[in-house]
């Protein structure tokens, strides 16, 4: 029994400090202690697999993650939901859209639990690619699998509608949204803010910072700077700076 609980405490021990490198962006001494673990004990976990993937797709390296992905499989841990999102996600962030898909096909044939953080990362991963309209009816079609989006999804589609300069669909897209009784957040707003700005649409931009102060929301620092590039052109109503400073 002692040696049972002891092997457990050295298990969160190693995972503990293998998320601490992969936090400060430390992969490689990460998988020091990975290899560490697999040649002298103790037997990594999921949670082990889980935090490696998510440090090397965090970095960008996408073909480690894939490679420790089967390695993984071919030990005998199963990847659980939580692993599949990982590996999904940085594939879609790292512009492997064929490869996400590849991935999705195989959790399809698993039988997997598919729920709508997996959709939300592969809407995001097409709006990466430039494909707004698979985007866009994978996201019309989340209600025949049984799903609704949540602000998160919704935030991401507005991303992708913004990114491809269909401004004029967000609008739309955020009543929808409050109509089925989810309220933008803090990075909802901030989206649409980018988005409009970027667009050149600053009067529609302006009238959103004000919804969004009057939420309680402030600016982030990706929309703070490009605020202040519309201020140091004089493209902004003198008569809103005391808006904008409230939002920043």
């Amino acid at each position: 029994m002692f040696y049972a609980s002891s092997s457990v405490v050295n298990v969160v021990s190693y995972n503990t400090l293998i998320n601490g490198y992969c936090k400060n962006k430390k992969i490689d001494e990460a998988m020091m202690l990975f290899l560490d673990m697999s040649h002298k004990g103790p037997v990594p976990n999921t949670i082990t697999y889980n935090t490696l993937l998510d440090g090397f797709c965090k970095a960008g390296r996408v073909q480690n993650a894939q490679k420790l992905f089967s390695e993984m499989q071919a030990c005998g841990q199963l990847p659980n939901a939580r692993t599949y999102s990982i590996l999904l996600d940085g594939l879609c962030k790292n512009r492997q859209l064929s490869r996400a898909m590849q991935l999705f096909g195989e959790m399809e044939a698993k039988k997997l639990d598919i729920n709508i953080v997996i959709y939300s990362i592969l809407i995001e991963g097409l709006c990466i690619a430039g494909k707004i309209e698979s985007a866009r009816d994978l996201f019309c079609g989340l209600s025949s699998k049984g799903l609704q989006p949540d602000v998160r999804t919704y935030t991401i589609m507005i991303n992708g509608l913004c990114i491809a300069g269909l401004t004029s669909e967000v609008e739309n897209l955020l009543v929808e949204m409050e109509g089925k009784g989810y309220s933008p957040n803090g990075c909802t707003y901030n989206t649409i803010i980018r988005g409009l700005i970027s667009n050149k649409e600053t009067s529609r931009a302006m009238v959103l910072i004000q919804q969004m102060v009057e939420k309680g929301f402030s600016a982030d620092a990706s929309t703070m700077e490009l605020i202040v590039q519309l201020l140091s052109k004089d493209e902004v109503d003198p008569a809103l700076l005391p808006l904008i400073k409230e939002s920043l």
